[in-house]
């Protein structure tokens, strides 16, 4: 009996190490998006593109922002390696302010935490003050 669990326990010891070889890699095209300056109410939805250059299936188990305004979507099933997948961030425009938002992925990956951000500023321009607009200088004159 001793002899069958000291051969399973090797058995199961080799099985994981050779197991550990394969491993999941995430690659994202861009870690960074920039809206730009977009309008009150514009479409505040932006893709992140990923490839999983490793030899096992990526699985990205949670994906988190640093502010109830930004929405991310995680991919459902797993991502197969050589294949792409998609990781959806929709920002609420309604709110005018700069955009300085981190979304942080966490997966199987090699590299299991990685940190996205988003960037921009979202203005009213029914609000344009006289100020912000454009006059000619003195010297223009």
């Amino acid at each position: 009996m001793k002899h069958l669990l000291t051969i399973l326990f090797i058995g199961l010891i080799g099985f994981s190490v050779n197991a550990q070889d394969k491993v999941a890699k995430i690659e994202f095209k861009e870690t960074t998006i920039d809206y730009g300056t977009i309008e009150k109410g514009a479409n505040g939805v932006r893709t992140f593109e990923f490839t999983n250059t490793g030899d096992a299936p990526l699985i990205v188990s949670k994906v988190s922002s640093s502010c109830g305004c930004t929405v991310p979507k995680k991919p459902k099933e797993p991502i197969m390696p050589g294949m792409s997948g998609e990781i959806e961030v929709k920002y609420d425009t309604k709110r005018v302010m700069p955009i300085r938002k981190t979304i942080t992925v966490i997966s199987n990956a090699e590299t299991p935490t990685v940190a996205l951000k988003i960037k921009g500023e979202v203005i009213d321009p029914s609000k344009t003050s006289p100020l912000n607009s454009k006059k000619k200088s003195v010297m223009e004159q």
